[in-house]
């Protein structure tokens, strides 16, 4: 399933990030020095967005978090799961702040950088978000799969992701977002095996089909669901596979309607559902969605983010 010459793309620019510094940083300082001291981020249509509260145990983590990092500020998973924490109550600036600091201290740990972008594209900052990812692509090439442990776990408390996995899957998202449809097919088929389970052949799945249909590859992306089936072991990603099936004909929509948009996995299958309508010609409908999705209060949400690119894109 490999792009040979998006993914040569990719490798160029990875390289050349070896000789180009980061801007990251800066960047983010002076696009967040003109928001309010509570507001995390702006949409990409201009409203400043808040964080929620967080629930007393997302805060006692973070304080066991804050304690391990205190009694060993040196250590480079202290300094991960105290910037994990902190995003995780919705605090995605200070985040950012933690991680630059591990990169700091840690350059050549590709963690730091897969952590770090992934909390910029929370923030709309899809360039920064590209370039730590593309650098821990570098980083982690000769490196053994690393599984990354969960800080939300499933119900069977079973990792499913590898380090090397959601580099690549982000790095994708990050490309869709910016609506480039070669760069991330390539990425995400870079990493569409790497965590060895049906979860990510489903999640990735989704992604590349919905990404062939944009680049108007249609056969290709009815081929690409050919290994995903009905009998799957699926432990978390329920919403992707739904959505793969509803994609291959095997699920009818009407079970799927009830998506309102208003929580990370609604998000997605509303944003699925988008467009669903949307590549068949049912424009409408697909905007309604587009809107309902926004209008929600999971911005963090990928499918969030993505609603609003599309809504700023009206020659998609």
């Amino acid at each position: 399933m490999q792009d040979k010459s998006s993914c040569s793309r990719i490798l160029l620019y990875s390289l050349l990030l070896l000789v180009v510094p980061l801007a990251s940083t800066q960047a983010l300082a002076a696009q967040t020095s003109a928001l309010s001291a509570d507001a995390q981020a702006v949409s990409l249509d201009g409203r400043p967005l808040y964080a929620a509260k967080p629930s007393e145990q997302t805060l006692e983590k973070l304080r066991a978090a804050q304690n391990a990092y205190d009694a060993n500020p040196g250590d480079a998973d202290a300094i991960i799961w105290l910037g994990r924490r902190i995003a995780y109550t919705g605090d995605y600036r200070r985040a950012i702040k933690v991680f630059s600091d591990g990169i700091s201290k840690f350059p050549d740990d590709p963690r730091f950088y897969r952590h770090r972008g992934h909390r910029y594209l929370s923030v709309r900052k899809f360039d920064e978000a590209i370039d730590d990812f593309l650098r821990a692509a570098v980083l982690m090439h000769d490196l053994p799969q690393d599984i990354e442990p969960d800080g939300l776990p499933n119900a069977l408390n079973i990792p499913l992701t590898t380090t090397q996995g959601n580099v690549w899957y982000h790095l994708g998202l990050a490309y869709y977002l910016k609506q480039d449809w070669p760069l991330a097919l390539a990425a995400f088929r870079n990493g569409y095996r790497l965590g060895g389970n049906d979860d990510n052949l489903v999640s990735s799945g989704h992604w590349i089909y919905m990404i062939l249909r944009r680049m108007g590859e249609d056969a290709k992306a009815a081929k690409a669901l050919d290994e995903i089936s009905v009998d799957m072991n699926i432990i978390e990603n329920m919403s992707y596979h739904q959505l793969c099936l509803l994609y291959k004909g095997e699920l009818p929509i009407e079970e799927m309607m009830d998506a309102n948009g208003d929580n990370p996995s609604n998000s997605a299958v509303a944003y699925g559902l988008a467009n669903y309508y949307y590549y068949n010609g049912d424009r409408v409908r697909s905007d309604e969605l587009l809107r309902r999705i926004v209008s929600g209060s999971s911005w963090s949400s990928f499918g969030y983010i993505a609603a609003e690119a599309d809504l700023a894109n009206p020659a998609r």
